[in-house]
């Protein structure tokens, strides 16, 4: 029998072609699924850590408005107590003028009571501002925590 050289027309050259594709196929298949294997439990973990990286931005996030909210809150029952008291001293003072006898007493009755009042504004706003920074500050704590996670995970190399 006579060797039969391989063409495209008796069917060698494409069976030995598929059989070269085959054999590569596979061996690249046996190759990856090995990478697959060695990588998989990093992956896996990897894609942990970014999920309990999300969960800390979250939670962080929740940390921040519930401080906001109870610093918005305190801010709020101040400037509410402020409020009562100068309306308390809006007609403390009122009954007071009532009780003038001359112009002259009741333009210092009037000096004394704008006095007082800015005192009183000048340490409201003091007391306001103080409070603005500490809820500011203490907003920042949870943010600033998830920054230096941040740079910590995400400044770690990633193995495959």
């Amino acid at each position: 029998m006579a060797k039969q050289t391989p063409n495209f027309t008796n069917g060698l050259t494409f069976e030995a072609g598929a059989e070269a594709f085959a054999k590569g196929y596979e061996q690249m298949v046996a190759a990856f699924k090995q990478q697959v294997e060695t990588v998989a439990p990093n992956a896996t973990k990897t894609f942990d850590e970014l999920a309990a990286f999300g969960r800390g931005n979250v939670d962080a996030a929740i940390q921040v408005g519930t401080i906001a909210a109870k610093g918005v809150q305190t801010i709020g029952e101040e400037l509410a107590a402020y409020n009562k008291k100068a309306l308390d001293t809006g007609v403390a003072n009122t009954k007071s003028l009532f009780g003038v006898k001359t112009v002259q007493e009741a333009v210092e009755l009037q000096t004394g009571f704008a006095r007082a009042g800015f005192e009183e504004l000048v340490a409201e706003s003091t007391k306001l501002g103080k409070l603005s920074a500490k809820v500011v500050e203490e907003t920042q704590a949870p943010i600033n925590a998830r920054i230096n996670n941040a740079v910590e995970t995400f400044s770690k190399p990633v193995t495959f």
